[in-house]
């Protein structure tokens, strides 16, 4: 069974820095692709970041580029997203999903739908 437990999320004011976690059982992070999402109240979900470990392809949404880092550490089997100089607008709900195979994934990692594995979504509140 494909289970992936998202944590890391807090609250933090403007300019802080987080460090969210996807640890993943049921599956070998270096096989998939692996994404963030987030939802804010009242808004849709949308694609963070994405990687694809066993070709180090990394994908971000343009209003994190410079700031988030993904990562994964294929020996813990877990992914990482570092979130400095956090904005208020990064509220929402983070939320970490995989698929594969990545590279076909990855044509598509802002879709919601490319993803069959979701994992809980972890609170981001940052203050202004």
């Amino acid at each position: 069974e494909v289970q992936l437990q998202a944590s890391g999320g807090g609250l933090v004011q403007a300019g802080g820095s987080l460090r969210l976690s996807c640890a993943a059982s049921g599956l070998n992070v270096d096989d998939y692709a692996i994404a963030w999402f987030r939802q804010a109240p009242g808004k849709e979900r949308e694609g963070v970041s994405a990687i694809s470990s066993s070709d180090g392809s990394k994908y971000y949404l343009d209003s994190v580029k410079g700031r988030f880092t993904i990562s994964a550490d294929n020996a813990k089997n877990t992914v990482y997203l570092q979130m400095n100089n956090l904005k208020p607008e990064d509220t929402a709900v983070y939320y970490c999903a995989a698929d594969s195979p990545p590279l076909a994934i990855l044509s598509s990692w802002t879709r919601e739908s490319a993803f069959d594995y979701w994992g809980q979504g972890t609170q981001v509140t940052v203050s202004s």
